[in-house]
């Protein structure tokens, strides 16, 4: 069974940032198992070495599927259009607002009706599951 995984470098969240894209830069591949996960966030992406991963999730899709599931919800970052990127494919800007909007909606359904919310602020781990639920289904 493949593994959808979600990475995240700050060096490159840092030059997103810089350039206009926002902090909030993601890569999501598909590894054939748990190891070629951890061997492909391990590699140099867009220029980086510094790849954490975030989240992952074993599901039996291909990386096509996946990207183009994701490409439908999320704008990817064009690599052709900004070369630091090197052609890197699977990297994914994801607007702060959609993620804390999702994670309002979850927590409004699992809470009462008068249970104040609280505030939401998303994590990297929160980003990293809206992108697996928006990419595997």
């Amino acid at each position: 069974m493949a593994v959808v995984y979600v990475a995240r470098s700050a060096a490159l969240s840092k030059w997103a940032s810089d350039v206009g894209l926002g902090k909030h830069v993601y890569k999501v591949g598909v590894a054939e198992d748990a190891a070629g996960a951890k061997a492909a966030i391990a590699a140099v992406w867009a220029g980086t070495a510094d790849w954490k991963p975030v989240a992952q999730q074993d599901a039996d899709v291909s990386e096509e599927d996946v990207l183009a599931r994701l490409s439908a919800r999320e704008k990817p970052v064009d690599p052709n259009y900004y070369p630091h990127l090197k052609g890197a494919t699977g990297i994914f800007r994801v607007p702060p607002g959609k993620v804390a909007n999702s994670l309002l909606l979850a927590r409004s359904l699992e809470a009462g009706p008068d249970e104040p919310l609280g505030e939401i602020k998303a994590k990297p781990k929160d980003f990293a599951e809206y992108l697996l639920r928006h990419g595997v289904g």
